[in-house]
């Protein structure tokens, strides 16, 4: 750095904004032009009172969803009630032409929360980067609340599995900043042959 007087302004590290596409590798972006443009994606809600009227979470994921080109292929609410859960997303990872599914409710520390504890099992793979980068950005909209999230992501059956909380704040985060714009790498790697 200078000694002098002038003025030279380090940007920083909190200040500067999340990197842009601009700065991806070419290998990210070779990446990026091979995956699927649309991807077919199953969405549960994990909820004891929760109906398809009033399910505000589930509603915005397949508004954000089909806003991005993605087909919903399926929508079903479950209770909190591990083999319920264990079920439906067994099934939505089953099906042929699924690529996604996103599980939203059930990921906090309350002892009815199960829905991570049950899907954690059920995953060929993990995707630690998800949580991990789901609870930075909460936790720069939340604070030290977002430590009671337990979202996760992994892979069932080659299929990408997300369980997000259940509120509308949480799915939006979690959709707008990592699953919407990397759906379509992250199935596409999911399922690349060695």
């Amino acid at each position: 750095m200078s000694s002098g007087g002038g003025k030279h302004r380090h940007a920083d590290p909190v200040d500067s904004p999340a990197p842009d596409r601009q700065n991806e590798s070419a290998s990210i972006r070779e990446h990026r032009a091979e995956a699927p443009r649309t991807v077919a994606t199953a969405v549960i809600t994990v909820s004891d009172t929760r109906t398809l009227e009033d399910d505000a979470g589930g509603s915005l994921i397949v508004e954000l969803l089909e806003g991005a080109g993605h087909p919903v292929a399926s929508r079903v609410i479950v209770k909190d009630e591990p083999a319920e859960i264990a079920v439906a997303v067994e099934s939505a990872a089953s099906r042929e032409g699924i690529g996604a599914v996103i599980v939203t409710g059930g990921t906090g520390v309350a002892p009815r929360d199960v829905t991570p504890d049950t899907i954690e099992p059920l995953l060929d793979r993990t995707i630690p980067g998800f949580g991990e980068l789901y609870r930075v950005l909460s936790y720069q909209e939340v604070g030290s609340a977002a430590l009671l999230s337990r979202a996760l992501a992994g892979l069932v059956n080659g299929r990408v599995v997300f369980a997000l909380p259940g509120s509308r704040g949480a799915v939006r985060l979690a959709m707008e900043k990592l699953i919407l714009p990397e759906l379509g790498h992250l199935v596409a790697q999911a399922v690349k042959k060695r």
